[in-house]
């Protein structure tokens, strides 16, 4: 081989390299996370990361998979079928009690974004007993959103009938059906079910303080070993809350949720307003100062959980550093 020649291999060899380098450099690391129903309102700031390139530039890819509940959520991520999940918090709590392989890492939804929703002919609460109330599940968080305010507004909920279904979208199906008197939703559901003459019996927020809502929870022996995956998804979601909360984008950010999670606009015009208001998102999520122990508290104290109330036991902060 003449020096030309050799020259040119050389060159073609660094070419080949330096794209080899540029592919590694683009690769993104694919992060599937466990959802109930198939997209709602509370995964805003994630919609807006993914679609505003936040996620991409932290260099992760996420995928949403489809379960039917928040237990069915927390199962799938301890089975190590989904890297993270997004589940009610008693799920998560309940299931690292027993040993699951799970923590959990950072809040999702702070307050509560419930509302409670009767029938056309119930007004109140006090039109309840002896009807059928739908809930997400018989130890669902949602079951504690409702009973807080019901013994608020002077029902025992002894007095009335529960069934269950894990999404709001199942739950607005059944009120709507006429098949039960009341049920709990979040938006933009309670918007349809506002705008369709149904009756809004109070809102969660008004009564349960310092009980946070849903959270990202993790497969312990996957974050281990995906640190800097986590902690780019955690930047990226902090920007996402960031932007969300700016209301300058608000006309953008409706726009990202009628594509993300096929709202209808007026419906998610109005979810924004509202999760403004509650101040729904927290740029940092931190368990600490939640509210999550007292969480823990009210299910030791219910006797869901065989451990001890200690919340180090549920968390691993080390996953952030």
């Amino acid at each position: 081989m003449n020096g030309s020649s050799k020259r040119i291999g050389a060159l073609g060899a660094a070419f080949g390299l330096l794209a080899l380098m540029a592919g590694q450099a683009m690769a993104l690391d694919k992060i599937s996370i466990a959802d109930v129903g198939s997209g709602n309102a509370t995964h805003w700031p994630a919609y807006i990361a993914n679609e505003k390139g936040f996620f991409k530039e932290a260099g992760v890819e996420i995928e949403f998979l489809v379960t039917q509940s928040s237990s069915a959520a927390i199962q799938q991520l301890a089975a190590g079928s989904a890297d993270m999940s997004l589940s009610g918090m008693p799920d998560a709590i309940r299931a690292i009690d027993q040993g699951a392989p799970v923590r959990m890492l950072r809040i999702e939804v702070g307050p509560s974004p419930y509302e409670v929703f009767g029938a056309k002919d119930v007004k109140s609460f006090a039109d309840l007993p002896k009807k059928t109330v739908m809930i997400g599940g018989a130890k669902d968080i949602t079951r504690v959103y409702f009973e807080d305010m019901a013994k608020a507004k002077g029902l025992d909920p002894k007095d009335v009938d529960y069934v269950f279904a894990g999404s709001t979208a199942s739950r607005f199906a059944a009120l709507t059906s006429g098949s039960i008197g009341a049920t709990i939703l979040f938006p933009p559901f309670n918007f349809k079910a506002e705008g369709l003459g149904f009756n809004r019996l109070g809102a969660s927020a008004d009564f349960t303080k310092n009980l946070p809502f849903t959270a990202y929870s993790v497969n312990l022996a996957w974050a281990q070993k995906n640190k800097p995956a986590i902690q780019g998804f955690t930047k990226a979601l902090a920007r996402g809350v960031d932007w969300f909360m700016d209301p300058k984008n608000k006309q953008e950010a409706v726009a990202i949720l009628i594509k993300a999670a096929k709202a209808d606009p007026g419906d998610a015009a109005s979810s924004y307003d509202f999760l403004q208001k509650i101040k729904a998102f927290d740029r940092e999520g931190l368990l600490e100062g939640s509210g999550f122990e007292n969480l823990v508290k009210l299910l030791k104290d219910q006797g869901d959980l065989q451990g001890s109330a200690e919340v180090s036991r549920f968390y691993d902060a080390s996953l952030l550093r």
